[in-house]
């Protein structure tokens, strides 16, 4: 049988962070499906106006949810860090450690842009703070004793032919948007696997996984993609996007799948189970050969070392 959000377990007394819940967003219905199970729910987003739109519509939607706020900007380190303190720091004033970090929020085919760290904007948001965030959460997910982090990567990982392995404060050649969203993407596989990998070596009781959305009607398309392209061709993208993909609901099911169900082993990647993965109920799911490649998987992480400042596990 196909999973379905009935599957999703009893999470009360579960502590959880969702990234990027944005009203009518992915991360937006992964928060509402963990807070109707009965989590507590930290939404963390760099818009605070943004984040309390959020959290009124899921108390509407889900009466008595436990749901506390974050501001959380992943294109600056220091927000980054900034963020995760406060994240500890929440979950402490809860009660009980941290059961669940969900990496969703991220940018799609932006226009060229540097970060205050001078960094790629797509690499910063996508990679290197989910990398710098984890790292900062780390304790308080072991401590939970059954952590697990979920990562969100894309089909598009598929189009990256190499891995962004170069030094990021250094642009090389023209600039393309599409790019570098796979290399990002690509990067969430890598960082995944890899983590994973460290996560056993290191005899933590935390395990990670990542999930992708398939072709999901999300906000990522007119935030990002289509302010690359001229108008009338942006206009036909999003038309085709909005006629072949499925909603931003289902289009959390497998982030929600690889976040609560209890025998998904982990280092699993869960996408959509029909229309090339396209849309559909969730399942485990393979990634492209170079997603698999620990050598590149290993040169990312001491790079994301490098770059960000912190070390683990």
């Amino acid at each position: 049988m196909a999973w379905t959000t009935s599957d999703i377990p009893d999470l009360t007394g579960k502590n959880a962070v969702v990234t990027g819940p944005t009203i009518g967003g992915i991360g937006y219905f992964i928060a509402r499906g963990l807070a109707a199970a009965g989590a507590r729910v930290i939404l963390a987003g760099r818009s605070w106006e943004k984040l309390d739109d959020a959290a009124a519509a899921l108390t509407e939607e889900v009466p008595g949810a436990s749901l506390d706020r974050v501001a959380l900007d992943l294109a600056s380190l220091q927000a980054v860090r900034a963020g995760a303190e406060a994240i500890a720091a929440a979950t402490f004033d809860g009660g009980g450690p941290l059961h669940l970090l969900v990496n969703n929020a991220g940018v799609m085919a932006t226009p060229q842009a540097r970060t205050v760290d001078d960094l790629d904007l797509q690499m910063a948001t996508n990679h290197f703070g989910p990398f710098l965030l984890t790292g900062l959460l780390l304790e308080p997910l072991a401590e939970s004793g059954e952590g697990r982090i979920v990562t969100m990567s894309s089909m598009m990982h598929r189009m990256a032919r190499k891995a962004p392995l170069g030094f990021p404060t250094v642009q090389v050649g023209r600039y393309s948007p599409w790019n570098v969203y796979s290399q990002s993407k690509l990067a969430n596989l890598l960082f995944t696997y890899e983590l994973q990998r460290r996560l056993e070596k290191a005899g933590l009781p935390v395990a990670a996984y990542a999930a992708h959305p398939g072709l999901a009607s999300s906000q990522l398309m007119a935030n990002g993609a289509s302010r690359t392209m001229i108008a009338p061709i942006a206009s036909i993208g999003e038309a085709a996007v909005r006629a072949m993909a499925q909603t931003p609901e289902a289009g959390a099911w497998p982030a929600l799948m690889a976040a609560t169900f209890p025998d998904l082993e982990p280092g699993t990647y869960v996408g959509p189970g029909g229309g090339l993965e396209g849309r559909g109920a969730p399942k485990p799911v393979s990634s492209s050969r170079l997603a698999r490649d620990r050598e590149a998987a290993r040169a990312l992480w001491e790079l994301s070392e490098q770059t960000t400042g912190v070390s683990y596990p």
